[in-house]
């Protein structure tokens, strides 16, 4: 579910706010919400008998590890998304400003 909000959010919201601390704040509070959706979803899951994510009474670090990639790699995306958004604006006001000098 995690990596679903990352490539389909992280560099749309870089994309479309101005403000990068915005959009990083955005892209962690999304993320957030759906990394304890998912966490719960499997915790609950190991202790019905599920043995697909967790192992009780072991530490998942590598879910840990996993999850922490998958985070960086969308502020890595944010980013992206942010310089890109602010070079088309750029251009944008560039052009713009070209049309009203004539």
């Amino acid at each position: 579910m995690i990596a679903i909000i990352t490539v389909l959010l992280a560099f749309p919201i870089g994309l479309v706010l101005r403000s990068r601390r915005a959009a990083l704040l955005t892209y962690a509070v999304v993320y957030l919400w759906a990394f304890v959706f998912q966490t719960t979803y499997l915790l609950l899951d190991a202790m019905d008998g599920g043995r697909d994510a967790f192992t009780p009474g072991e530490f998942p670090g590598p879910y840990g590890l996993v999850t922490g990639v998958i985070f960086a790699v969308g502020l890595g995306l944010v980013v992206l998304g942010h310089r890109v958004g602010s070079r088309r604006r750029q251009t944008i006001a560039a052009s713009t400003a070209s049309t009203a000098s004539r």
